[in-house]
C-alpha cells in the first residue's frame, strides 16, 4: 500500500515510520530540515523498543501525495484548509484521508473540502521531534479509527506493523474523550512548560484538572455526544503512562510557534457558549495561552 503523510511532525512520522518498517511504501511530506535529514539518513524511529534508521521518501511538496491510496493527514487543525487545498490536484479519486489530528471537527472539515473520503481516528501516543528526521516515541501508540470503505485493511496494516488499532462506531464520542484529555492537560503544560508527571505534582493542578474535565463533560452532556470509558481514569493514566512528555501546545509555545487552543480549550469554551454551559476554567487557560502567543509574536 502507498502511504503519504501529509505534514510529517512527531505523530506522522511515527505512524509513517512504523508503517514504512513494515514494508509499505510510504512518503513524508514535512518540513525542509526534516526532509533533508531523512533524504540523507533516513528517519531515524527512536521508540521505548527499538532505535532504528528507517529509509523512506520525504518531500516538501503536496505533489508527493499522487498515487498514494492513504493519507494521514497530520497538519495542526489551524492548518487544516490550507493543507486540504494544496492537496487536491494530487490525490487519487479513491484514496482515503485518515485525519489524525486533534480537536473534534477535521474530519468533517475534510468531507466539506475535498470529494475523497475521510474519516476520523483517534490517537494516543507521545512523541516529540528531538531533531531534524528524529522522532522520538515516549509511550503509548494506539489508534481508534472511524469506519470507512477501507477501515478493516488500514487496521490490519496498522496492525501488523506493531500499532494497536481499532475500528469504533462512536469515534465521535472517542474525539471527544481525548479533546478532554487534551483540555486536561495541554494548556497547563503549556503554561508552566512542564511535562505531565511533574505538572501533576503541583499545588492546585488536579482540582484545576478537574474543574477543566467537568465544564468539558457537562459541554458534551449538552452537546449529546456519548464520551466512552472511564475520564477520570483516563486523565490520571496519562500523568502515569507519560510521565516526561510535554504537551503539543508546550512544544509550540516553547518554538515561539501558534498552537492548537483555539481548537482544545477554545471549542469548549465556544461550544459551551452555544449550549448555555459555563467554562470559566477552560476560558482562563485558553486566554492565558492566547497571551503567550501574542507576547511571543
Amino acid at each position: 500500500m502507498k502511504v503519504a503523510v501529509m505534514g510529517a511532525g512527531a505523530v506522522g512520522c511515527y505512524y509513517g515510520g512504523m508503517l514504512a518498517r513494515a514494508g509499505h511504501e510510504v512518503v513524508l511530506i514535512a518540513r525542509p530540515q526534516h526532509v533533508e535529514a531523512i533524504q540523507r539518513d533516513g528517519l531515524r524511529l527512536d521508540t521505548q523498543h527499538f532505535d532504528e534508521r528507517v529509509r523512506v521518501a520525504a518531500s516538501t511538496d503536496a505533489s508527493a501525495v499522487k498515487g498514494a491510496q492513504l493519507v494521514l493527514f497530520c497538519v495542526k487543525s489551524t492548518d487544516t484548509d490550507s493543507a486540504a487545498k494544496a492537496l487536491a490536484p494530487w490525490l487519487e479519486r479513491d484514496a482515503l484521508l485518515l485525519s489524525l489530528q486533534n480537536g473534534v471537527e477535521n474530519a468533517e472539515r475534510l468531507r466539506e473540502l475535498l470529494p475523497q473520503e475521510a474519516a476520523a481516528a483517534v490517537v494516543y501516543v507521545a512523541t516529540e521531534m528531538a531533531g531534524p528526521g528524529h522522532v522520538k516515541h515516549n509511550g503509548r501508540g494506539e489508534l481508534v479509527i472511524e469506519p470507512s470503505t477501507k477501515s478493516e485493511d488500514i487496521a490490519r496494516a496498522f496492525v501488523a506493523a506493531g500499532v494497536p488499532t481499532e475500528i469504533s462506531d462512536n469515534v465521535r464520542g472517542a474525539l471527544w474523550a481525548k479533546l478532554v484529555l487534551n483540555c486536561a492537560y495541554n494548556a497547563l503544560s503549556a503554561i508552566t512548560q512542564l511535562p505531565y508527571g511533574k505538572l501533576v505534582q503541583g499545588e492546585g493542578i488536579t482540582r484545576t484538572m478537574r474543574d477543566v474535565v467537568d465544564e468539558c463533560l457537562a459541554v458534551a452532556k449538552a452537546d449529546n455526544v456519548t464520551i466512552p470509558g472511564d475520564v477520570d481514569a483516563a486523565v490520571r493514566r496519562i500523568a502515569e503512562t507519560m510521565q516526561n512528555q510535554y504537551s503539543s501546545t508546550a512544544q509550540d509555545l516553547a518554538r515561539g510557534k501558534t498552537s492548537e487552543i483555539d481548537h482544545l480549550n477554545g471549542l469548549i469554551v465556544r461550544r459551551g457558549e452555544a449550549l448555555g454551559v459555563p467554562t470559566p476554567a477552560n476560558r482562563v487557560l485558553h486566554a492565558l495561552v492566547k497571551a503567550i502567543e501574542s507576547k511571543a509574536s
